[in-house]
């Protein structure tokens, strides 16, 4: 059967891989052809959806009287929000458009539109986080649940900033293979409720196996640092963030691009552009 997007019934309606990988390859060359500044604009709004999925994270992790696998799952669920948000609503998140790898390697474009359309939109995301963070520091969300709020962000960020580069590295690696496979299964949904469902349990395993999202910790490390200004007792430090965030990166990058890459060797790589 030639591929196309045409749906298989026998996924009930459902895209099949097939097609998924094609509309990916479409998708991928719809973004790199975007001009930077929408682009950029909706890479800051992928920071504040995340950063919001983030915050929602830490009402659930201030409350001291969960036990540790409640707090992961619940945690995980929160964070879900803000990948809910990207693909509902509509924002250009990096460690998602990692799989943009399958645009050259199909030929669609080159390499070059590709990293610069990385450089655009994680620069957007750390603005979109570092932005959102600032925002929560007026708020005064520290003073939550009697301080534990802040507590709780001083105690993810310590943690975060306190692996080893290479820990940090392969647990982004592990991150973003299932954001990737959230983003992938996105691209088969049809309606609001699909989308949600195919964020859910991805997020939900990275976040409760305590992986590293490079936008994630674009929120949670700038906020600590703020905290630890307004008086805070923390012992977060920038260079501790640069080394995380640094390793964090790579490492989603690695995990969406060989994701990517396999389902276009698996599907794409014979059947040319369509």
């Amino acid at each position: 059967m030639k591929l196309s997007e045409k749906p298989s019934s026998s996924y009930s309606g459902a895209m099949t891989p097939a097609s998924i990988e094609l509309k990916a390859e479409r998708v991928a060359a719809t973004k790199a052809a975007t001009e930077p500044a929408p682009a950029f604009a909706l890479a800051i709004l992928a920071g504040l959806f995340v950063a919001m999925g983030a915050t929602f994270m830490l009402v659930v992790k201030c409350d001291g009287t969960l036990p540790f696998a409640a707090t992961q799952l619940l945690g995980g669920f929160s964070f879900t929000l803000g990948l809910f948000l990207i693909l509902a609503a509509g924002a250009e998140l990096f460690t998602g458009n990692c799989l943009m790898v399958m645009g050259p390697l199909s030929g669609r474009f080159g390499w070059g539109g590709l990293l610069k359309s990385w450089l655009v939109v994680i620069v957007g995301n750390l603005v979109g986080s570092v932005l959102a963070a600032a925002l929560l520091i007026g708020a005064d969300a520290a003073s939550a649940n009697g301080g534990a709020f802040a507590q709780a962000a001083i105690s993810v960020a310590t943690a975060k900033t306190s692996l080893p580069w290479l820990t940090v590295f392969f647990r982004a690696i592990l991150c973003n293979v299932l954001v990737c496979l959230a983003v992938w299964c996105g691209h088969a949904s049809t309606n609001v409720a699909d989308k949600f469902f195919a964020a859910l349990l991805p997020v939900m395993a990275f976040m409760g196996a305590g992986f590293e999202h490079c936008v994630a910790n674009m929120f949670f490390l700038p906020y600590a640092l703020m905290l630890q200004a307004t008086g805070v007792a923390g012992a977060v430090t920038l260079g501790g963030c640069v080394m995380n965030l640094s390793a964090a990166i790579l490492g989603n990058a690695a995990g969406g691009a060989a994701l990517g890459a396999a389902y276009w060797f698996v599907y794409g790589r014979k059947r040319g552009k369509e």
